[in-house]
């Protein structure tokens, strides 16, 4: 199927979902109301944010709910973002202690407008977290830091259990997808991290128009740089303003590209119409 801009596709029957609702749901969103703290979960229109805050988890978003890019496929707002939340490593300890959390998330928009790119508040967030919340586990979803090694280094040093940072697509759809990154400095950022000791991980969606051959194509680069960790999902058009979907991905295909990744030496492959960089991320440690 391709995409028609005077007909948009059909949504499939596997891609429907179930409306955000329950008590764990409630609490969830009470908590992340009161500390005023933003989540991907909700910025980003994520499928499964019913799911999981039901079963009490949550990806927190830091460094504000504005980002400087302007990527065709996200939902997240952007334009000029407001000032750093110097408080917010506490604010983001105290709601983990509050949903008695095993296992976090922290994401964050790209904040390319500060000198370090925000990675002290992202170092200081693992570190209160780790802190406040003893034997917790933590995945952090980072942006590219621009290339800045440095600034990287500084969120390797204060040592999340696994460091996620996205490629999104294939290498030649990279400059229509992706506002300001690049596909060869994502996977040097996933190098970087590897080399670290440290778990790597990385996401793609399917049905921008890539070929299969273009997703094992980008499942060997990854590989390339020791990432151990990738999810496959379904791109879905948050607005008309973003990229129209090209084609939706048959779930027999998603799981054999998760069949694949195995082969190529991924140690875990999370391959389905629905999964998000966050989705079972529990099991990824």
């Amino acid at each position: 199927m391709s995409g028609n801009p005077e007909k948009p596709l059909r949504k499939p029957g596997w891609l429907k979902i179930s409306l955000p609702k329950g008590d764990n749901f409630l609490q969830v969103k009470g908590i992340l109301e009161v500390k005023g703290l933003h989540t991907i979960c909700s910025s980003g229109k994520c499928p499964n944010m019913g799911e999981c805050w039901n079963a009490g988890t949550a990806t927190f978003m830091i460094l504000g709910d504005i980002c400087t890019r302007s990527c065709k496929f996200c939902a997240t707002r952007t334009g000029k973002p407001l000032p750093v939340d110097v408080d917010e490593p506490g604010k983001i300890a105290d709601s983990v202690r509050l949903l008695n959390l095993k296992h976090v998330v922290v994401t964050s928009v790209d904040r390319d407008d500060l000198p370090d790119g925000g990675a002290a508040i992202w170092a200081e967030t693992v570190r209160k977290v780790k802190e406040m919340n003893p034997g917790i586990t933590i995945e952090t979803l980072v942006p590219d830091f621009c290339g800045n090694a440095a600034q990287l280094q500084q969120l390797i040093d204060a040592a999340p259990d696994i460091i996620s940072h996205n490629l999104e697509t294939v290498r030649r759809l990279t400059p229509r997808v992706r506002s300001a990154a690049q596909y060869d400095r994502s996977l040097e950022v996933l190098r970087q991290i590897a080399a670290s000791g440290l778990k790597a991980k990385s996401g793609i969606m399917l049905g921008l128009g890539e070929t299969e051959a273009e997703v094992l194509e980008t499942m060997d680069d990854l590989r390339k740089v020791n990432c151990g960790i990738l999810t496959i999902g379904q791109y879905l058009q948050p607005s008309k303003a973003h990229l129209e979907v090209a084609e939706y991905i048959h779930p027999e295909q998603f799981e054999k590209y998760r069949l694949a990744g195995l082969e190529k030496g991924f140690r875990h492959v999370e391959s389905k119409p629905l999964v998000r960089s966050s989705y079972h991320a529990e099991k990824h440690v």
